[in-house]
């Protein structure tokens, strides 16, 4: 059983990162399904209860190391306008300045029109009139107010974070620095509103890895928070988190965590002890750990995070399942398996109750228990061991036809939403999951099988069976990556490459060439497709740096 062992412990270096949480930008697409019925999810916290349908969003866990590495930086900060003062009783379009002065023209009534309604548009999901409201805004601001007047940088600030949401960054750096030069030349370089859009842009820069112009701006914008807020404030606390997961990204682990820890404390410190932004940056500390292989420390933040979550929203939440089963994650890479199948199959039974049958979340956490089911294996002989391998093969069937079946749902409702012009960045986030399970699922698979093929007492033997496992993985990186946005995906690309490689090495060992439906596969073509593809991660692992 060692060739399994070693492939298992593989495989499992690659799995604790989908175990994390990001929050989506709109549920415009869960809403919009309606092939499925919807379900009743009662919230224990405030006995809410909820039609929700099965792929919502709020009971959806994004299995994505770069989401788990970045999920702060999913969140969307418009402006709020801080330099607008309004008091009550004040007419329509009268905006006043904090020198006391009023601004009323036709120009600032539309600003205040189209900024409110683009927001109204951006936070339901619809980013095509909210870019096009957004920017009327920009050029009534201009027309109204001055062009180098702080309406317009906040009017830049909002339209540059619906460019960042959707991805279009080239788009949206300009406009921040345009925020940015109007608030310094309006209010002096080291004023606090220079420091939140310098936060803003920053964040643009982490989620595209530049990391040194990230750092830049967090580290400037928290001396700013710093001399205006003080060393308590939640905001002073926000950046240093930011500028915490930039150093942890560049590799200074112990600046980094030292960061997150302060700003931990000032949360708590401000009675925030227990709010959802301590919890996740609670759970993004741990997953420091976790790749810092300082596993004990991780299972301790998350049997902390775990116990919260039981406190505060019962165990028949989703909530308490996502704590769970990132803990259980944990102790099955820490070896503890027997507590780590406990808790996957306590997610596995709550999951049933609250969401519909094939939901993605149910087909990771049978990818996990498959998982575990084949580290036991690996540590059995003989029969004990062939149980073990069973059940773990009737767990990746469910997980990869879960998946399957998922993603041709969405690949369909894409189709859709395309003529209707919707946004799809939530579509392309159960895309990715979905894609990942199927692709994990599958070389799982092919491992079992070259397992259960070297125990004595399998009375029955698949000499290709593995081979047709990855086969059908690069069968399905294919059919739903190639030709979309999946396919520059760091993620499902790693996932792709581990499936070539195990094949290349399978054929190696039978020294022939694979006969696929399609054509055949021949050892050297495989190699040449890792190649091309390793040179294409290692071009946006530059880039990013």
């Amino acid at each position: 059983m060692s060739s399994m062992t070693r492939m298992m412990s593989a495989l499992l270096r690659r799995t604790h990162s989908f175990s994390s949480s990001r929050a989506p930008i709109s549920t415009t697409f869960a809403n919009s399904l309606s092939v499925k019925p919807k379900i009743s999810y009662q919230n224990n916290s405030g006995g809410q209860t909820r039609n929700l349908h099965f792929l919502d969003p709020r009971l959806w866990i994004i299995f994505s190391g770069q989401a788990a590495i970045l999920g702060v930086c999913g969140n969307v900060v418009l402006a709020e306008d801080e330099t607008v003062k309004s008091k009550p009783g004040d007419n329509d379009g009268l905006e006043r300045i904090e020198d006391g002065s009023v601004v009323s023209n036709i120009h600032t009534s539309k600003w205040r029109v189209f900024t409110d309604s683009g927001r109204e548009h951006f936070f339901q999901g619809k980013l095509e009139p909210a870019e096009r409201l957004f920017g009327s805004a920009i050029q009534e601001a201009k027309e109204g107010f001055g062009e180098r007047d702080p309406h317009v940088a906040s009017a830049c600030n909002n339209l540059a974070e619906l460019y960042r949401v959707k991805k279009e960054f080239d788009k949206a750096e300009p406009l921040y620095l345009e925020a940015v030069s109007i608030l310094e030349e309006y209010y002096g370089p080291e004023d606090v509103r220079v420091g939140a859009t310098l936060h803003n842009l920053g964040q643009l820069y982490l989620v595209q890895r530049k990391l040194e112009e990230a750092r830049a701006c967090y580290e400037r914008a928290l001396k700013m928070k710093r001399r205006v807020l003080g060393h308590n404030h939640p905001d002073y606390a926000e950046t240093m988190y930011h500028l915490g997961t930039v150093l942890h990204l560049q590799g200074k682990d112990t600046d980094a965590e030292a960061l997150i820890l302060d700003s931990l404390k000032i949360l708590e410190d401000n009675g925030q002890g227990e709010s959802m932004t301590y919890i996740r940056r609670l759970r993004y500390l741990s997953q420091i750990y976790i790749r810092s292989n300082r596993l004990a420390e991780a299972e301790n933040i998350q049997r902390k995070l775990l116990h919260m979550m039981e406190l505060s929203k019962g165990w028949n939440s989703m909530e308490a399942v996502i704590a769970a089963e990132a803990l259980a994650v944990t102790l099955q890479l820490s070896g503890q398996l027997r507590e780590a199948l406990e808790l996957f199959e306590k997610c596995l039974s709550t999951q049933k109750k609250l969401l519909p049958e094939g939901h993605i979340q149910i087909g990771g956490n049978l990818l996990h228990m498959a998982k575990t089911f084949m580290l036991q294996a690996s540590q059995l002989r003989g029969s004990e061991a062939l149980s073990k391998l069973e059940k773990a093969k009737d767990y990746l069937g469910d997980s990869s036809r879960i998946a399957k079946d998922v993603l041709l749902k969405l690949k369909n409702q894409k189709s859709k939403d395309q003529k209707q012009g919707k946004s799809s960045e939530t579509l392309r986030n159960y895309e990715h999951a979905a894609l990942v399970i199927l692709l994990r699922s599958l070389e799982s698979l092919a491992v079992l099988e070259t397992s259960k093929n070297e125990i004595p007492e399998a009375k029955e033997r698949h000499p290709n069976a593995a081979e047709d496992a990855l086969v059908q993985c690069l069968s399905a990186y294919k059919e739903f990556g190639c030709g979309t946005q999946l396919q520059d995906s760091p993620e499902v690309k790693s996932e792709y490459i581990s499936c070539l490689k195990h094949l290349s090495v399978l054929l190696a060992s039978k020294e022939r060439t694979l006969n696929s439906k399609a054509s055949p596969i021949s050892i050297a073509e495989l190699k040449e497709e890792v190649e091309c593809i390793e040179m294409d991660l290692l071009g946006s692992h530059k880039k990013g740096s």
